[in-house]
């Protein structure tokens, strides 16, 4: 009895054998499959970066744009009509066949080659070859006409002739950060109005100058070209520019440059623009 009492307790331990390797479940195959497909994504996109032009390019990136339900720029085809039908009015405005809205009136539908009606082109022909006679005709007084003529530029632009009277280092047109007009700019102003004389079109004076060359506070580049602008107005109806010829007078301060250097002269300008009659 007591011999059995002191016998040492039997533990019986169960192991389990699994054979193989079981389940461990299927997430790294779909991560897997993404990670290949997304490879295989940016290798086709590689391989049509490479195998396209650009215009092509711009097709397949309208095509793809969710904003626009149709191609706003081109179909991407390389053929006669380069993925555009010939009743397009969405197409680029370069191009001449293109508007700019869903139902385009007369003024605004597409008009052949160049995209400008040919009566407009032709009275801004007009108006500039004035300009340029009427430049010619101060040969007499060369000196003059050089020192003026170094201040004006003029380009023909949808809205019509702009005249650009800018400042060169040795003859600003106004005061350094004021509305101030110089003596040039009395000459200038002068021979627009006798420009404006020759014609009937309406105009708009924008004024630009350039970036302050310090940081400030607050700056004064609105006011100083708004300011610029409206000046100019008045020299130019006091010189007898009819005021109701004039449609706009706005301030661009420094956002419009026309060099890269911000705070260059050249940027210090006044646009004066004589508009097309159908605007």
């Amino acid at each position: 009895m007591s011999a059995q009492s002191n016998a040492r307790p039997i533990i019986i331990k169960r192991k389990k054998i699994v054979q193989g390797g079981g389940h461990h479940g299927g997430a790294w195959k779909v991560a897997y499959a993404d990670f290949v497909t997304a490879m295989m994504a940016f290798f086709l996109l590689m391989w049509l970066l490479n195998a396209t032009t650009e215009k092509q390019r711009k097709g397949l990136a309208d095509y793809f744009s969710p904003t626009i339900p149709i191609s706003r720029v081109s179909g991407g085809g390389d053929g006669d009509f380069g993925g555009q039908s010939v009743f397009a009015e969405d197409t680029l405005p370069k191009e001449g066949t293109g508007a700019s809205q869903r139902k385009p009136t007369d003024s605004d539908r597409a008009r052949g080659d160049t995209g400008v009606d040919q009566t407009a082109a032709e009275e801004m022909q007009a108006v500039k070859k004035a300009l340029d006679s009427l430049l010619r005709g101060t040969n007499g007084e060369s000196m003059v006409s050089r020192r003026l003529q170094r201040h004006i530029i003029t380009r023909v632009t949808d809205e019509g002739l702009v005249i650009e009277l800018f400042s060169v280092p040795d003859a600003p047109l106004f005061e350094a950060g004021s509305a101030t007009p110089a003596p040039i700019l009395h000459e200038l102003v002068g021979l627009l109005a006798e420009l404006g004389g020759l014609v009937t079109n309406a105009l708009a004076v924008e004024g630009h100058m350039a970036a302050p060359p310090v940081v400030l506070r607050e700056k004064p580049v609105w006011d100083v070209t708004t300011t610029r602008a409206n000046v100019t107005r008045q020299l130019l109806e006091a010189a007898g520019m009819t005021p109701l010829r004039m449609k706009r007078v706005t301030g661009h301060a420094d956002r419009e440059l026309a060099t890269p250097e911000p705070m260059a002269m050249r940027n210090n300008r006044i646009e004066v623009i004589f508009l097309r009659s159908d605007i």
